[in-house]
């Protein structure tokens, strides 16, 4: 498969994808040669420790090398919703995730913060991330992608992207994220009572499993933005993994639709879809 290169490069922990103003043109991004990779951080507003992992995804920027490819997520868990505070990011989708990349890297402990770099889990206490993306970064990419985006006349966002994967890869499977900055919540119990946290990169709405079939996936759909939300804090992101070992083939993102005009504020509510990531390891275990 030939691959073209990226139409646009990015520092990680820049947004991905500031979303453009309704009805206007559409912008687009290709994947390019190198594998871009996604720093996924699991984490809860429940959890004493997350904080500031929270706060080291936020800053990821720094901690890379000039011109590193990355794309972070914080994906809220809900298993922490019980003792005492209930995240209101959290979602089990990401719970079912997070455990199935677990088991994927052939360990079976699930806590919070837990990070994993393009499906490759870092040891607790482990300050590898820099060192993992640039690994990450050095290998050819094991597939491509195509994201181009635009906003409807009624405010929501549509998506046309398209996956493939060359022959012998294994079964993949697309994924899209749309995640939200500046988020602050003030924490009235539990673990961090009393304190006011600030979150970046949250994941809002999440898209996938879409199986490639014959190598190839595509979406073309609209996607009402999280209510309340402004288009210059919310983020796109859209990435390959290989369904059976966890490992991210390609990842891809853009900020080329950017609006400075736009003013920024926070979003309050968010939507996401069914577990369709939960109903398709039930029918593809393994």
């Amino acid at each position: 498969m030939e691959f073209r290169t990226a139409a646009i490069l990015f520092l990680a922990g820049i947004p991905a994808v500031a979303l453009p103003a309704a009805g206007s043109a559409a912008c687009s991004v290709h994947s390019g040669q190198r594998t871009a990779a996604l720093v996924e951080l699991y984490t809860s507003e429940g959890c004493s420790s997350c904080p500031p992992a929270d706060q080291k995804l936020a800053r990821l920027p720094q901690a890379l090398e000039p011109g590193a490819e990355a794309f972070a997520l914080a994906l809220h868990v809900n298993y922490w919703d019980s003792i005492g505070w209930q995240d209101p990011y959290a979602q089990s989708v990401f719970s079912e995730r997070q455990s199935w990349l677990v088991h994927a890297n052939h360990h079976d402990v699930v806590y919070t913060p837990h990070f994993f770099v393009s499906g490759t889990e870092l040891s607790p206490g482990q300050d590898g991330l820099r060192d993992e993306v640039i690994r990450v970064n050095a290998r050819p990419a094991k597939a491509e992608i195509q994201l181009t985006s635009s906003r409807t006349s009624n405010g929501a966002l549509m998506l046309d992207v398209v996956a493939h994967a060359p022959e012998g890869v294994g079964p993949a499977a697309l994924y899209l994220a749309l995640a939200e900055n500046g988020l602050v919540s003030k924490v009235l119990r539990g673990e961090n009572g009393g304190l006011t946290l600030t979150h970046a990169h949250v994941a809002r709405t999440w898209i996938g499993p879409i199986v490639l079939t014959d190598g190839t996936a595509q979406v073309h759909r609209e996607m009402p933005l999280p209510g309340g939300a402004v288009p210059a804090q919310l983020e796109l992101v859209a990435f390959v993994e290989d369904e059976h070992t966890g490992k991210i083939l390609q990842a891809v993102g853009s900020q080329a639709c950017a609006r400075p005009e736009i003013p920024v504020s926070r979003a309050t509510e968010f939507s996401v879809p069914g577990s369709e990531f939960e109903q398709f390891h039930q029918a593809n275990p393994g």
